[in-house]
Order: C-alpha cells, then structure tokens, then sequence
C-alpha cells in the first residue's frame, strides 16, 4: 500500500475493486481548511470518469502495470492470440480490449497490450495500417476532380470510404481510430 501522495498522472489504482487510470492528480490547500489530493480517473473496464478527494495520508493500491509489443497471430472466438516477441509466449487477449480498432488486425501486426498480474487490461492497436484493397467499382475516367469518395473492401474485410482514383489490388493507408482513408502506398 502507498499513501495518497505517491500518486502521479497515469498511475493505476485499485480502487473499490476496480482498476481506474489517473488522468488528473492535483494538490488542494483551501484557505484554512485540510490539505487534500483532487483525483480525476477513468475506470479501465467500463470508461466512466471517477472524481473523488483523498486524504494525504490515506492509503492507495498502485498497480504494478507491464506494457509490452506483441505480434498480432490469429483470431480464436472472442479472443485475439498474441505472442511476446522476446519469449514466444503466447496470450489470449479479448477482442473487446482493443476496440473499433479490431477489425483492421491483420495477421503479423505488432500491438502493444497491458496486463496487471497476468490479466491483460488494455491493448492497442496501430493508429494506421496498410491494407490491400480486396474489391472495389471501377473508375470512371474523369471522375477525379472532385472529392468524391465510394466504398471498398479491404483485405481484413472491412468497407470502407475511398478516392474514385483508387483501383482492385492497390495499397491503402487506413486511419485505426476512424476507419478513414488516409492515402495511397505505393
């Protein structure tokens, strides 16, 4: 156990059973009041904001959190396969921790996972990925003039927006976060 004062922006607490990340740490001093720590947290699992003061000196649990890449190898049900690339250990991550990003997985991709005591409790996936364009309408000559964009598939089949002037076959840089077209890869 820690005091209240060890706490830093970023750390991991346990904190009524739950595992919460510190986002804001700020120490109060009110006039002629007790000193006292305003903590914001965001909840690991669920995503809620947590506000709460605590004493100086109240004690804290600190979670010892090991962040690490793994290489991205197959998809097995609710789960992800990632192996660590120094031990070949391989984990089962759920696909729930890695977000809308998920579906832009392919295999081989290196992801950065956490775990707390052998339970992964974020992971990560590149902000963009290279795809291959897998099928997609034929450009019209002369439709490139305008920001005109149409559907296509990408290997990991996910549709997404392109530019007309994107063809069958070509590679594409893809934004994780939005699912937006970022540009062509030669």
């Amino acid at each position: 156990m820690s005091k209240a004062s060890e706490i830093k922006n970023g750390n991991i607490l346990r904190f009524n059973g739950e595992l919460v990340s510190v986002e804001e740490f700020i120490h109060r001093t009110p006039g002629n009041l007790r000193a006292f720590y305003q903590a914001r947290m965001r909840n690991i699992r669920t995503g809620k904001l947590v506000e709460y003061r605590f004493r100086t000196d109240e004690e804290v649990e600190i979670c010892r959190v090991e962040t690490n890449d793994y290489q991205y190898l197959y998809e097995d049900g609710d789960y992800f396969v990632v192996m660590d690339n120094n031990t070949f250990e391989q984990f089962n991550i759920p696909k729930s921790l890695f977000g809308d990003a998920a579906r832009f997985l392919k295999e081989g991709m290196n992801v950065i996972v956490a775990f707390e005591s052998d339970e992964p409790i974020m992971a990560q996936a590149p902000t963009s990925v290279e795809l291959e364009i897998t099928y997609t309408e034929p450009a019209v000559k002369g439709d490139t003039s305008t920001n005109a964009l149409k559907s296509a598939t990408v290997e990991t089949g996910v549709e997404v927006r392109v530019p007309l002037f994107i063809n069958q076959g070509d590679k594409v840089k893809i934004d994780t976060r939005t699912g937006d077209y970022i540009e062509r890869v030669k």
